[in-house]
């Protein structure tokens, strides 16, 4: 009997019946039901609600909204690929989630927090003016629109590799679905419908290693047939920057890269800022860093069965899996796929971890417009009709523009490393702008501007360039070993080779050839030392005349007494026509007043 065809191979694994449907689409309506919820039958609706849910969130569904919203389809899926294609060495970078929570903890919640405001980038405003606020909002907003296609692509993908149905068929249907929650229910319908989404993330990747672990033979054989390929590593020390994963880059940049996509950014500020008090936000992100590093280790692990399922017979190479990122779906047929209901859990997981992502995004750009563009440069207020069509239009008109542009990012490769490359572009100096305003009193509005100027146009040319090199196969990395040997159906082998007029690698512009996870640092601290040059030469800010409460606690104490106690009220009101009473109070350099209570 001849063996099947790879073809015919993959259409037998397609087994993506009714009940696996069922599952699915009851994911997608639980999430739209969330919504009508929270849009029609929990009361009025404030702006302050839409966007912030009152300031009276629960900690737990915070915490998980924080989980859901990070961990997008690119996690799910790209780190197993990565750990298929590269070894365990990425599984290092959970300390700089570990070391991210304390610095947000310490260093940077005390101050945002007791602002209360609803656009972090109102910070800037009051650091330095309005243009510093306008400039770290369009960074969010084009870093937004840069990843969210990414974020829809991914799951798409997995839907395609166990259905057979179109990318671009399933994307638009899950998307109106998510643009409708978000639209209609505001933050609180994104928090809860993170929370159902979450435990099916969760549950799908659990899932998946268990089932796939027993049927290999058990967790040993897992661990030897990594070992044997040199997959399982212990930490790369080398200090070369050039080199793709080392522990410093993993850790030091990862660090950077972690802080700029969920620390101080709005997606992730706004579900810190949106609990009653700063023991709550404290206590969300510690829940977070666990949930975190939990899933990170799982979807590590995922990785590593991948490999000991196909060991002997690369799917890629056999053409078996039509992209890298169609790893995961694969082997999920194979092991669940005669089990109705599985594979449905499986990609109702997957496509949960992209609904949350989106819809974290979508309403936090409604914050941003809102706060950032029109109450920041429009004299009159707006009515609570025009700011409700505000809100709900920009959660429409971007969905819209993203579902678009996934047509562009199928083109684009990999996406774990494609999407941190992007995400670094504006995410690099985005952080660099934070750290100034937090850390370093001396720079002025003119220094913040140049500076972050600078690093986002350095990063633009780094990243593109860098892209680039990769896309025409002058910049290469090698994998584990990979095998066919032990394939038992036909395929068509297919040699990789290089385009003839590819320069060699180390022809390649030095900087372009950095590894992707030092992006971050290096828009961070080209952003920084611009703006501390610029500032020095243009005039240092005096630092004993500015309130130490737009600074971070970790420096106050190395600071001078001041001369002056209260930040501008034009400041304050500006940005969101809020009526505040500002009483002057004797502050110490830590800005506790005499009884020892904080005061705003």
């Amino acid at each position: 009997m001849d063996a099947p065809s790879v073809q015919e191979l993959g259409v037998s694994l397609q087994r993506f019946g009714i009940v696996n449907y069922a599952v699915f689409v009851l994911m997608l309506l639980l999430s739209a039901a969330i919504g009508v919820y929270y849009g029609f039958f929990s009361g009025k609706v404030t702006a302050d609600d839409y966007l912030m849910g009152g300031r009276t969130m629960k900690i737990f569904p915070v915490a998980m909204s924080l989980i859901a919203s990070f961990f997008s389809g690119i996690t799910l899926l790209g780190t197993p690929t990565e750990m298929y294609l590269y070894g365990s060495q990425y599984i290092y970078s959970g300390f700089s989630v570990l070391f991210m929570g304390i610095f947000m903890s310490v260093a940077v919640l005390p101050v945002l927090h007791d602002l209360r405001v609803t656009s972090a980038y109102e910070y800037l405003e009051m650091r330095f003016n309005k243009y510093a606020r306008l400039f770290g909002s369009v960074l969010f907003v084009v870093g937004v629109i840069f990843w969210m296609p990414v974020a829809i692509y991914v799951p798409a993908l997995a839907f395609n590799q166990v259905t057979g149905v179109n990318v671009h068929v399933i994307t638009p249907v899950v998307c109106l679905v998510c643009i409708f929650y978000t639209c209609v229910g505001g933050l609180r319908a994104v928090v809860w419908a993170d929370v159902i989404q979450g435990f099916a993330m969760f549950g799908a990747m659990i899932l998946v290693a268990v089932k796939g672990t027993f049927d290999v033979g058990g967790a040993d054989v897992v661990w030897q047939r990594n070992l044997d390929s040199g997959r399982i590593e212990s930490p790369n020390l080398s200090v070369d920057p050039l080199e793709r994963h080392t522990f410093l880059v993993l850790v030091v940049g990862g660090l950077f890269q972690w802080t700029s996509t969920s620390g101080i950014n709005q997606s992730m500020m706004q579900r810190y800022l949106c609990l009653p008090t700063l023991r709550h936000s404290r206590i969300a992100i510690s829940i977070f860093v666990a949930g975190s590093l939990t899933l990170i280790m799982i979807c590590c692990y995922c990785g590593l069965l991948i490999y000991a399922t196909y060991y002997d017979c690369d799917p890629l190479t056999t053409k078996l899996a039509a992209a890298k990122d169609q790893l995961l779906p694969l082997m999920v047929m194979r092991t669940l796929g005669e089990y109705a209901g599985l594979p449905g859990c499986f990609v109702a997981g997957v496509f949960s971890a992209a609904l949350s992502s989106m819809s974290t995004a979508l309403n936090s750009m409604s914050a941003v417009v809102l706060e950032d563009f029109f109450k920041t440069f429009r004299k009159t207020p707006l009515t609570e009709r025009q700011t409700n069509i505000v809100m709900k239009s920009v959660v429409v008109i971007v969905g819209s523009v993203c579902v678009g542009l996934v047509f562009v990012v199928e083109k684009m490769g990999s996406v774990l490393q494609m999407s941190t490359s992007l995400e670094a572009v504006t995410g690099g100096p985005g952080l660099g702008i934070f750290c100034m305003a937090l850390f370093l009193p001396w720079v002025n509005s003119t220094g913040m501007l140049v500076g972050g100027t600078a690093g986002l146009s350095v990063m633009v040319w780094i990243v593109l360039g860098a892209q680039a090199a990769t896309a025409t196969g002058r910049i290469t990395f090698p994998t584990k070993p990979l095998t066919i040997e032990g394939c038992t159906y036909s395929f068509i082998a297919r040699n990789s080779t290089t385009i003839a007029q590819a320069l060699p690698e180390s022809d390649v512009f030095v900087l372009f050839r950095l590894s992707y996870l030092w992006y971050a640092c290096l828009g961070c601290s080209v952003t920084l030392v611009v703006a501390l040059v610029v500032s020095f030469i243009t005039g240092a800010n005096d630092i004993s005349t500015m309130d130490y409460r737009l600074l971070s606690p970790v420096i106050r104490r190395f600071l001078p007494e001041q001369k002056q106690q209260t930040i501008s009220t034009d400041l304050i009101l500006a940005s969101g026509y809020k009526t505040v009473e500002l009483h002057v109070i004797p502050k110490s350099v830590n800005g506790e007043d005499s009884a020892g209570q904080k005061s705003w």
